[in-house]
């Protein structure tokens, strides 16, 4: 299967697993288009860029267990879970093993803020804030805060002022 064949099956997968919760396949797909614009402005290659967007697509793939596992969907839950998941459905659509191993270590940091290693976990972390920031309804002070910690990316940064002057 080449990359387009599995970025399809995975978005599909990952509709599938959502269905019948709109904000979340809502949430998956602003994660993804947001990760791919900053992507493109810090030049990542197209592999690094097909390991983002999977990464991207899957990150929230674990909220599910989460719920019935322990009544929750805390991020450090999520990052327990959601690499595991995310395996099963990487390997069924045969995606490389270097692939699959990046993807499920950025969806076990996706809320992991201190000791970011790459730029793809750094663009995943942003991307997320920015569609976090708007369907939590965080208030300027929680966004400057996690501004100044977290946002390193020129477009990232960009984008976060565009949204909350």
């Amino acid at each position: 299967m080449n990359k387009e064949e599995i970025l399809s099956k995975v978005t599909d997968k990952a509709i599938q697993i959502n269905n019948g919760n709109p904000k979340r396949i809502q949430h998956l797909l602003k994660v993804t288009a947001f990760a791919d614009i900053i992507a493109q402005d810090e030049g990542l290659s197209e592999f690094e860029r097909f390991i983002l967007t999977l990464s991207a697509l899957l990150h929230d793939i674990g909220i599910k267990q989460c719920e019935e596992l322990y009544n929750s969907t805390a991020g450090h839950l999520q990052e327990l879970e959601g690499p595991t998941i995310a395996g099963e459905i990487l390997e069924e659509v045969k995606a490389p093993e270097d692939v699959i191993d990046r993807v499920c270590f950025l969806i076990s940091k996706h809320h992991t803020v201190k000791d970011v290693e790459g730029i793809d976990w750094q663009i995943l972390l942003e991307a997320d804030f920015l569609v976090n920031a708007f369907e939590d309804q965080l208030d300027k002070k929680q966004i400057n805060t996690y501004k100044e910690k977290v946002f390193k990316t020129n477009k990232g940064i960009e984008l976060l002022e565009a949204m909350y002057k």
